[in-house]
């Protein structure tokens, strides 16, 4: 949270603005789903957040259209030019995370991905990088790299509930269906409300020919889908 307030506090947003979204965003978001999980672009007046289903104004809750989004990126592209590997040797693991978020935000995946890299080599203890690094090699179709990613992440924080949902979609991906329902059982232990979970374990289930788990993950799906 403290990252996030001190992003839009560079960005020019007041200070009473920056308190004010970030208790609206903290209501908005779903249990359990942590600022991490949400990227924010700050143009203008305008304050957005986007994450990997929509992307919406929390002060007013309106959501907003990819090309708006693809738009305030390229206003802010110029901002985050890659630079080599001997110009960010004294910059921290932190500052090194920042900035890839920025390039990855900015559509610059290949950039992104070699930034993550320079990350983990100064901390390889941020479990962060090694999910969005696993993310952006699951997209480009390098399943088992990104599986290797998502288990090192795990290794490191065993209650991370995102590196568990995407090594579940990455299993699935790869047609190892048995792992994967395992792996979505695991997201549950450790965050029984990952709406995301149910639904696919529901699907997997059903694939099975387990009628009864399916319609229990289903039905719990849509419940906190409701209550959301």
């Amino acid at each position: 949270m403290l990252r996030t307030a001190r992003k839009l506090l560079d960005a020019g947003v007041s200070l009473k603005r920056v308190t004010t979204t970030l208790r609206l965003l903290r209501e908005q978001l779903p249990a359990g789903r942590p600022l991490s999980a949400v990227r924010l672009l700050v143009t203008g007046k305008r304050v957005v957040v986007k994450d990997r289903l929509a992307s919406w104004e929390p002060e007013s809750g309106q959501r907003t259209l990819d090309f708006d989004l693809r738009a305030m990126s390229e206003q802010v592209a110029p901002k985050v030019l890659p630079r080599s590997e001997p110009e960010r040797k004294d910059e921290s693991a932190d500052g090194l995370y920042q900035a890839a978020l920025d390039l990855e935000l900015a559509g610059r995946g290949d950039e992104a991905r070699a930034t993550y890299e320079a990350v983990l080599r100064r901390d390889p203890m941020l479990v962060g990088a090694r999910i969005n690094l696993g993310r952006l090699l699951h997209a480009a179709g390098k399943l088992r790299e990104a599986e290797a990613l998502y288990r090192a992440a795990l290794e490191h924080n065993a209650r991370s509930v995102i590196a568990a949902f995407n090594l579940g979609v990455v299993l699935e991906d790869q047609g190892k269906a048995e792992a994967a329902a395992d792996a979505y059982r695991n997201v549950l232990a450790i965050d029984e409300r990952y709406a995301d979970a149910h639904y696919n374990l529901s699907r997997l289930l059903e694939a099975k020919g387990d009628a009864r788990g399916a319609l229990r993950h289903l039905n719990s799906f849509r419940r906190l889908m409701q209550n959301d």
